[in-house]
């Protein structure tokens, strides 16, 4: 069976298609590759946080992708590193005052873990391993897959941590009122126990989709 060439980020190149649904499954930002967990587990408490931090990091990906991928000819491999990281503080510092600007009770729900996103590894990690070394439409796809994987990683989450924890989905209570909130779903220990269980069902996943 004739194999496609593999690219310089180690995934194989095939269409635009499969430029976008990498992120959302074969590399999973979160369940594949286990990247990003600081927000991972700290900020999905809730379905609302979960997406807010969702979109927030997507956007900053989405935005250093295109432009470190517009001027990947340009900047000097010396100061690469801290070139991407300045890309990435100013749109960062954009997302900041944006969610100021829409809810002060979300800014303060994401905290720290805004400014935060400057040390993501996934966004840097994207920069310097895709987007440096690909054209600008590859790059948005890839932003796209990996923004829209991590975002969806988050709110599964959230959700189940939510419905747990406050029997409450976005705010909207969807379990009866005498269903026993389990308080340490919107705990840190919560967090890494969704996790496990999210991680345990991703791998079941693929292990039987490689058997068959």
């Amino acid at each position: 069976m004739k194999r496609l060439p593999i690219d310089i980020s180690g995934s194989q190149k095939g269409s635009a298609t499969d430029e976008f649904i990498k992120g959302l499954w074969r590399q999973n930002p979160v369940f594949v590759q286990v990247l990003g967990m600081c927000p991972t587990l700290a900020v999905t408490n809730s379905a609302v946080n979960a997406l807010a931090m969702g979109l927030a990091t997507s956007f900053v990906l989405l935005m250093s992708n295109l432009l470190v991928s517009s001027l990947r000819h340009v900047i000097p491999t010396q100061v690469r590193i801290a070139t991407y990281i300045l890309i990435i503080a100013t749109f960062v510092t954009v997302v900041d005052y944006l969610i100021q600007a829409v809810s002060l009770e979300l800014h303060q729900a994401l905290g720290a873990f805004i400014s935060l996103i400057v040390v993501n590894c996934i966004i840097l990690g994207r920069a310097e391993a895709f987007a440096s070394k690909n054209t600008v439409r590859r790059s948005l796809l890839d932003a796209l897959g990996m923004g829209l994987g991590f975002t969806i990683a988050l709110l599964c989450l959230g959700a189940v941590r939510e419905v747990l924890g406050s029997g409450a989905l976005f705010g909207l209570a969807v379990l009866p009122e005498n269903f026993q909130h389990w308080v340490v779903m919107v705990l840190p220990g919560g967090g890494f126990l969704v996790l496990a269980c999210w991680l345990l069902l991703f791998n079941e996943i693929k292990r039987r989709r490689a058997t068959k």
